[in-house]
């Protein structure tokens, strides 16, 4: 034990605390739009790499960059799932994390291992501390980490890196990338708003006085700009491949790919067919054009390597058997994710499931409503497929049993929700709710929390301060309770049994409307939940939990460890 400064004794770090502890020093508290920060100059990326003599390294790789707005990940996930299963040895490299930040760097298809993460960790980060200066200083977050995953990939000599653009593209630190093999660009569309301009002020009411808060948002950039941002990462004369996208936005890409001699194909979403009557590994019927735009990066990637002829790639009527078992196991938490309790008593398994999807933009939302719509319908299928974490037979046995048996149940819906305050919650909770209700579905109740993790502080997951700050989750509150009220007239199930069980049990929450609550950390409204649960033993409750990735996390971290 250390002292603290103060004569308390303080529990001695292990080494990946002090990583995270290191890489938290490089996290700015700055905006996005402020530009102050020289670690966050691009031109200052070629320094680094320099510094850490990985110049010829990066020019060997053999790299698949993808930029967009939605999809991304999923598309280099797929992709690194179909190339791994071709026999390539696979490094992939996305964000954000979500519980992890080793996530972020897998290896044939697995997080890299905290021994090997704190070794190149501090290869990187010592090199960089010893040669800072002024004019060069230590990198921002991100840029570290994309540095880091250049060191990881060039010293594991895998056979193909998977990059996934950060943030933009043209100045993104993953575009320090000279000459890829191939790019893509996924679903373009509002996402990050950039530039400073509309101030909205929302009204909320404490519990003791009303208050005004004023929230600046971020004016959106045209679907022009933003293109023209996400093909900043088209090379001379390097393939690239993209999916339908609105005419602004492919005028432009066409635009850059004439400029710079770049053929430029469009993707049209994977034929489910081709799947041999499996499903995709990613959930949500989005993910079919993730999925077709993965294949053709891959099928491109194969040839200009020279491993086409070995993959059959020539049958455009079929795919290869590689492509379809990397497809189909393909996974990416948080993104349509499905998750039973583990808390529950094990005689219920699946009477409290969070369905987890970090969409945070209008189009995502969207998808992510239908997506839910869907599975909640097919919940038998999914949650039935939960197995404990205790593989023992007779643990197996006793759930199939139950599960057996198991008598039908009332379901009720509950969002689960929290988005960060440069998003528009107008835009986002009606195409949220809109998209539900045309599907038949409609949340009895909406919780509002605040995200656990500190985004100035890697690995930090302490409890939050008493004081925490609720004005944007009353915000958030006041606009969902407008909506009901404007919608409450066409529904005529809002005063059901159900609704009135939940409407009786909120004493943990700070502030709770007719059809919402507000609580002061996510753990409380895990624990209302649960002890909704355990009250309603004839309902089942399916929670969709959405609009942060953070959130995601969290939630995850608390349902899953």
């Amino acid at each position: 034990m250390e002292g603290d400064g103060n004569g308390s004794p303080k529990p001695k770090q292990t080494p990946y605390e002090e990583a995270m502890d290191a890489l938290s020093s490089l996290i700015t508290k700055r905006s996005r739009a402020d530009k102050s920060n020289k670690g966050d100059r691009f031109d200052l990326l070629f320094d680094y790499v320099k510094i850490l003599d990985l110049e010829e390294q990066i020019s060997r790789m053999k790299i698949i960059h993808v930029a967009g707005t939605k999809g991304k990940g999923s598309t280099c996930t797929f992709a690194e799932s179909i190339l791994r299963n071709c026999g390539f040895h696979t490094g992939l490299f996305t964000s954000p994390h979500l519980i992890d930040v080793r996530e972020r760097f897998r290896l044939d298809g697995v997080d890299i291992c905290e021994e090997k993460f704190l070794a190149y960790f501090w290869w990187c980060f010592d090199r960089l501390k010893e040669k800072a200066t002024e004019d060069i200083p230590m990198p921002t977050y991100f840029r570290f980490l994309a540095l880091l995953a250049f060191k990881i990939f060039s010293a594991e000599q895998v056979d193909v890196a998977v990059l996934e653009v950060g943030l933009g593209g043209r100045f993104d630190a993953t575009n320090m990338v000279q000459a890829p093999v191939v790019c893509g660009v996924s679903s373009l569309g509002y996402d990050h708003m950039e530039i400073l301009g509309i101030v909205l002020r929302l009204h909320c009411v404490s519990s003791h006085d009303m208050k005004c808060a004023s929230y600046k948002l971020k004016l959106r950039n045209t679907l022009g700009e933003i293109a023209g941002e996400k093909a900043g990462i088209f090379k001379h004369g390097i393939p690239a491949f993209t999916v339908p996208q609105p005419d602004e936005a492919m005028r432009v890409l066409e635009d850059k790919a004439y400029r710079l001699d770049v053929p430029l194909q469009v993707v049209q979403p994977l034929d489910a067919n081709l799947l041999n009557g499996l499903r995709l590994g990613l959930d949500g019927e989005h993910q079919y054009l993730n999925a077709g735009l993965a294949a053709a990066l891959c099928s491109s990637w194969l040839q200009r390597t020279g491993h086409a002829g070995v993959m059959h790639l020539e049958h455009s009527n079929s795919l290869p058997e590689q492509f379809i078992k990397g497809l189909t196991t393909a996974s990416l938490q948080g993104r349509a994710q499905i998750v039973p309790d583990r808390f529950i008593d094990i005689n219920s398994p699946g009477d409290l499931v969070f369905y987890l999807d970090g969409a945070h933009s209008p189009e995502s939302m969207e998808m992510c409503a239908r997506w839910f719509s869907v599975s909640i319908k097919e919940d038998g299928q999914q949650v039935f497929s939960y197995q404990p974490q205790d593989n023992s037979k007779s643990s197996n046995e006793l759930v199939n049993m139950h599960l057996e048996d198991r008598p039908m149940k009332k379901s009720t819906q509950i969002l689960l929700f929290n988005c960060m305050s440069v998003r528009d919650p107008h835009v986002l909770l009606p195409r949220l709710m809109e998209t539900c209700a045309s599907h038949g579905v409609r949340f009895k109740k909406a919780l509002f929390v605040p995200n656990t993790s500190l985004y100035y502080k890697v690995g930090s997951h302490s409890p939050p301060p008493r004081d925490v700050d609720l004005s944007w989750q009353c915000a958030l509150q006041k606009v969902w309770e407008n909506l009901m009220q404007t919608n409450k007239g066409s529904d005529e199930k809002t005063t059901d049994a159900i609704s009135e069980d939940l409407k009786n049990d909120t004493e943990m929450c700070v502030k709770s409307g007719e059809s919402s609550a507000i609580f002061s950390s996510l753990p409380l409204a895990i624990k209302w939940l649960r002890d909704s649960v355990r009250q309603n033993q004839s309902v089942r409750f399916q929670v969709l939990v959405t609009g942060s990735l953070h959130l995601v996390g969290d939630v995850l971290r608390l349902v899953k460890k």
